[in-house]
């Protein structure tokens, strides 16, 4: 029997199959192409254009202004709907193409799923080069795509019309994998996104991806098990796997259960509750106090769906017993296995649930958890000193900042930043109140992503009032999705703090011996350098062209009028504060690993390379 066919071009059949895939987990079922982002040029315009206008009814469409910003709000989306829903993201040839690379790369960092869908020069070669193709004389098939196949989890180029099927279907598969999810690129030459082809029936049936949830390896559970009721001293290092699995609940069943405490990563924070007894906070370099003493004495860490990258490990020097043993309870073996570790292969929220089975009967001594919650009750008096505000007329520093915003949001709001110094005070000081409240992008802690996310996560939570927390470097690098929320008429607020330069690189340059050099936002003066009067620069007239409603605080009383405002108002909505430069944030507790210059005439960084042999020194190797 003949089967049915659809004569289509390559870009409508994609359109309709896209529209028509699922994921299901745990019985919820939702659409894994929620809507495509794109921005027109002659590369996508006439195939993938022409397809979303002939199927709007089946694919929403989403007009950006960047096509980095794009590829963020896609995945700020994805990782609000817990990786189990995402968006496609279309561009031009050429620069419209390359611009999604620094997106994908912090999409496949941080393991969450997005489609990317570049223009591509004509497959056929009609005429070359192109506007906008890259000549190579001896590598004739390679384009400026190419750059984008190290950042992707999945590449294709679609060559001909019916190679999209095989590769579509690769594609959906990497998307909806736990363990390999990440960017993943088709690009589509412009004459073959145009191209009509008899495709079968099958291709735009309704399909449903399943996304797995492996179970522990029943000898690997036993000795995982083994590990923790032998341990004095163990900690629980939650990661972002924690929050990508939904195992909030298992997690915090264990801690009941045994009274391990649970120090978390930027992207596990909100793993536990910031009130549980056993939260002891962020670890690393910009942990808590309490948080990196446990982990420098731990005799056993079990890291749950971590990377243990170099912030969270003080670059190799963090867990200092001599005994110190790992169990990493991970989705991915490749992750599992580092430091060492007892691997434990399994889905966090199942390997958590089934090692608190394996556990029963056991829990940690009692003197160590009343150790960590002294710990945990000192700490608190600490983020209360930093957070609070005692004058209502002073100009708020920055943890003055987040201590009015922390009073002003609700359990459910998203609080969203990725670079410069908040990340650090954020880690250490905030006090997460659910799941998704804390949305650090860490693993690529890319500038420029706050706004955009705040897009794609006011998408995915349209009911939920959401703040990008961004510096005035942050900024000035995309600002461009301001104009998209005020289209869309969503209410993202913009909390935007202005300190005149790169406060956080500012300090590291410092203790780096590097002086400050090029940090600051100021006029140069006769001996060439920065440092004059700071620049005349507006931003928040800056927002305010761009559409949004400007509230300008220059006290802690105005800040906290102006940011009860904006969580009510259902328009796009910025807070702009300038702030007290004094350091206010508790200083790092462990170290970070940034090479200083050997040799050098200056005595700044003499010294700065003394300090870093002594912390050098104290690194180890967990073999």
């Amino acid at each position: 029997m003949s089967t049915p066919t659809h004569r289509l071009t390559t870009a409508q059949a994609l359109v309709r199959f896209l529209a028509a895939q699922y994921t299901e987990r745990d019985g919820v079922r939702q659409r894994l192409i929620a809507g495509t982002w794109g921005i027109f040029g002659h590369g996508n315009v006439a195939g993938i254009g022409q397809a979303l206008v002939e199927h709007a009814h089946v694919m929403p469409y989403h007009q950006g202004r960047n096509e980095q910003a794009m590829v963020h709000a896609a995945v700020g989306y994805a990782r609000q709907r817990g990786r189990l829903s995402t968006q496609a993201v279309t561009t031009s040839i050429g620069p419209g193409a390359t611009n999604l690379v620094t997106g994908a790369a912090l999409a496949t960092i941080n393991r969450l799923p997005v489609l990317l869908l570049p223009g591509d020069y004509f497959a056929a070669h009609p005429a070359d080069p192109l506007l906008q193709q890259l000549e190579h004389p001896v590598e004739a098939d390679v384009s400026v795509n190419d750059t984008l196949r190290p950042v992707s989890r999945y590449f294709d180029r679609i060559t001909r019309p019916e190679a999209l099927i095989a590769s579509a279907l690769n594609a959906m598969r990497v998307l909806t994998d736990p363990a390999e999810t990440g960017a993943v690129t088709l690009a589509l030459p412009q004459d073959v996104q145009a191209e009509a082809y008899d495709w079968p029936g099958e291709f735009f049936a309704e399909r449903v991806w399943r996304v797995r949830r492996p179970a522990p390896d029943p000898a690997e559970l036993a000795a995982a098990a083994d590990a923790i009721r032998s341990a004095s001293r163990p900690l629980i290092v939650a990661g972002g796997g924690v929050h990508h699995s939904a195992a909030e609940d298992a997690l915090r069943a264990l801690a009941d259960a045994t009274g391990i405490p649970v120090a978390s990563t930027q992207a596990g924070k909100g793993s536990l509750r910031y009130d549980h007894p056993a939260d002891v906070g962020g670890i690393g370099h910009t942990g808590t106090a309490v948080a990196d003493h446990l982990a420098r004495t731990a005799d056993l860490v079990v890291g749950v769906g971590t990377r243990h990258t170099d912030f969270t490990t003080a670059s190799g020097t963090l867990f200092q017993n001599p005994g110190v043993r790992f169990v990493n309870l991970n989705i991915t073996a490749f992750d599992a296995h580092k430091l060492a570790a007892t691997t434990l292969v399994c889905d966090a929220r199942a390997g958590l649930t089934a090692l608190t089975e394996a556990l029963a009967g056991h829990r940690v001594d009692a003197a160590y958890e009343a150790e960590y919650r002294a710990g945990k009750e000192r700490w608190e008096r600490v983020v209360e000193a930093a957070l609070r505000a005692d004058d209502d007329s002073a100009v708020p520093t920055q943890t003055q900042v987040l201590g009015a915003l922390d009073a002003v949001v609700g359990d459910e709001d998203v609080v969203i930043n990725a670079a410069g110094s908040l990340p650090g005070d954020l880690h250490k000081l905030w006090r997460a109140r659910s799941p998704r409240q804390y949305h650090l992008e860490y693993g690529y802690s890319c500038m420029g992503y706050e706004i955009p996310a705040a897009v794609g996560v006011q998408q995915a939570a349209p009911d939920t009032p959401v703040w990008a927390l961004v510096g005035d470097g942050t900024y000035l690098m995309m600002p461009t999705e301001i104009v998209t929320a005020v289209q869309e008429g969503l209410p993202v607020n913009v909390v935007l703090v202005q300190n005149h330069g790169y406060a956080s690189i500012g300090g590291l340059s410092e203790s780096v011996g590097a002086e400050r050099f090029g940090t600051a936002y100021r006029h140069r003066v006769a001996d060439g350098s920065f440092t004059g009067a700071p620049l005349p620069v507006d931003l928040a007239a800056n927002a305010g062209s761009l559409g949004m409603d400007v509230l300008r605080a220059k006290t802690v009383g105005e800040l906290r009028e102006a940011l009860r405002t904006a969580r009510a108002s259902d328009r796009p909505t910025c807070v702009y504060v300038e702030t007290d430069p004094a350091p206010t944030a508790p200083p790092a507790e462990a170290w970070w690993d940034v090479p200083v210059a050997e040799v050098a005439g200056r005595e700044p960084a003499v010294l700065a390379r003394e300090r870093y042999d002594r912390e050098a020194a104290r690194r180890r190797r967990h073999l």
